[in-house]
C-alpha cells in the first residue's frame, strides 16, 4: 500500500463528564484542548479534542460525553487519516475486512469521505480522507 499515505488522528474514548475528563489531561497530564465541540442539539453529546499539538500534526485524544442516542453502542475507536480512501476501500473489500460503516461522502464537517472497518478483534477503525489533505 505504499502509494496510500496514512497518518494516525486520534483515539476516541468514551466519558461520563467532558469538563472533568479535560481539567484531569490539561491539568494533571500537560495536554491542551485543541478543539471542543458542544452538541445540545445531538442528545447532549458533547466532544473534546485533547494532546500536545494541533490535530493536523498530532495524534489527539477524542473524547466523547454521550452518544446522543440511549440505544446505541457505546465503545471507543481508532481513526486513522488515508490520502485515498477509495482505492483503500477496494483493497480492503477484495481482502474480506469486515465494515461497520461503508464508505460516505459526508455533507458537513472536516472529511472529504468517511468509513468504519473493524479489526479481527472487533474493535473499530474510522478511516477519513480529510478535504484539506492528509495533515489538515
Amino acid at each position: 500500500m505504499s502509494d496510500i499515505e496514512f497518518r494516525f488522528r486520534h483515539t476516541m474514548m468514551p466519558v461520563a463528564s467532558i469538563d472533568r475528563s479535560a481539567e484531569f489531561y490539561t491539568r494533571l497530564l500537560g495536554m491542551q484542548v485543541v478543539r471542543l465541540r458542544r452538541e445540545p442539539d445531538r442528545g447532549g453529546r458533547n466532544i473534546a479534542y485533547i494532546g500536545y499539538g494541533d490535530e493536523g500534526t498530532h495524534p489527539v485524544l477524542e473524547l466523547i460525553e454521550g452518544t446522543g442516542n440511549h440505544e446505541e453502542t457505546w465503545s471507543g475507536h481508532i481513526a486513522i487519516a488515508v490520502s485515498d480512501l477509495p482505492t483503500l476501500v477496494e483493497k480492503l473489500k477484495a481482502a474480506d475486512v469486515k465494515f461497520a460503516k461503508p464508505m460516505t461522502k459526508p455533507e458537513t464537517g472536516t472529511n472529504t469521505y468517511l468509513a468504519i472497518i473493524v479489526d479481527p478483534d472487533g474493535n473499530q477503525i474510522e478511516l477519513n480522507q480529510r478535504k484539506g489533505g492528509i495533515y489538515s
